[in-house]
């Protein structure tokens, strides 16, 4: 069972929305940085490829991969997550302005580094190494209500509230009362990309999208059909009380749960480069589908085209709201 299809009217009419909808993005952030080198011989001390440098890029991966995905659609998103005080902080800082994205809901932790992931790959983007600086404690005392103080006075007139959830200490089951709170006092939809270990913390959200590994996880069954990800989906939403379950499930596309609608939306990307980050593009586009006025089967139709482009992309990327709208095109074109 699909979903039903989305006309190409509507779809474009929802994207045309996107411009200046406020959504504030609660979640770890993390600084992402590529060492990008070649590769033509094996160490001689010890059986590992030796990487000659070439050039290294930084990129703002996690809860900030997320609100950049929301600037790239035309929204404006307000950031709230934790940093710490060194090199990493301020260089994420840095490109979080570049891309337009307030920060004024970062909140200093001197006693934890800022996150950043290290990647060693090759011209060909293959992966050699990872590493990862972190401190993956949950956020208390003074920090934890710096952070809670941040979420209650900037929820206030947004469209949307999106939690991006990487286990690092930002997200925690005070954090997503005081957003559930913000829901239930605005009617604004709370959507919330999770991890397993506080799936039960997300009461009350709109919208859950665990992906296909997690919803296994969560299940303890195997999700290899449209009726395994219905049975899978129904389970997390009763356990979780939440209003809706979106599984993301990679090249088979994503299955959609909630009280009023069920069924399956096909993956249309064409080409897959690298999945990293495509959850965050999901949840962005989600959100602002969702703020547009848009119903939860039109944001995961909008949604699942938006992760077709992405994933053709390399690392944790964005999708502007052109390449949406031409995807889209092409799609209703055919």
């Amino acid at each position: 069972m699909q979903l039903p299809p989305l006309a190409a009217d509507r779809a474009r009419e929802l994207v045309s929305r996107f411009a200046d909808l406020p959504v504030l993005v609660v979640g770890d952030v993390m600084l992402d940085r590529f060492i990008v080198g070649s590769v033509t011989r094996i160490s001689p001390e010890a059986p590992v490829p030796v990487v000659r440098f070439l050039a290294e890029h930084l990129k703002l991966g996690g809860a900030a991969n997320v609100a950049h995905n929301i600037v790239s659609l035309g929204g404006k998103p307000t950031l709230v997550g934790l940093i710490g005080v060194d090199a990493a902080g301020t260089k994420l800082r840095e490109h979080l302005s570049a891309a337009g994205i307030r920060g004024e809901g970062l909140v200093e932790d001197r006693d934890r580094p800022t996150t950043e992931k290290v990647r060693v790959v090759t011209e060909r983007n293959q992966q050699v190494a990872r590493i990862d600086y972190e401190a993956d404690r949950d956020a208390h005392g003074d920090v934890k209500r710096a952070l809670l103080g941040r979420v209650k006075s900037l929820g206030r007139d947004v469209k949307a509230l999106l939690v991006s959830d990487y286990l690092k200490g930002t997200v925690s089951r005070a954090m997503i009362e005081a957003l559930a709170a913000i829901k239930v006092a605005g009617t604004v939809p709370l959507i919330v990309d999770p991890k397993i270990p506080h799936l039960d913390s997300y009461g009350g959200a709109t919208l859950v999208t665990p992906n296909h590994h997690e919803a296994e996880t969560a299940t303890h069954r195997p999700i290899r059909t449209d009726n395994d990800a219905r049975t899978a989906a129904r389970d997390i939403r009763a356990r979780v009380q939440c209003e809706a379950v979106l599984i993301t499930r990679g090249e088979h596309g994503m299955w959609l749960s909630s009280r009023d609608v069920e069924g399956a939306v096909p993956a249309t990307a064409r080409e897959v480069a690298d999945v990293t980050g495509a959850g965050d593009t999901v949840v962005a586009t989600l959100a602002l589908t969702l703020a547009a006025g848009g119903s939860l089967a039109e944001a995961a139709v909008l949604a699942n085209h938006a992760a077709g482009v992405v994933v053709g992309k390399f690392g944790p990327a964005t999708v502007g709201v052109d390449e949406l709208g031409a995807a889209l095109d092409l799609y209703f074109a055919r």
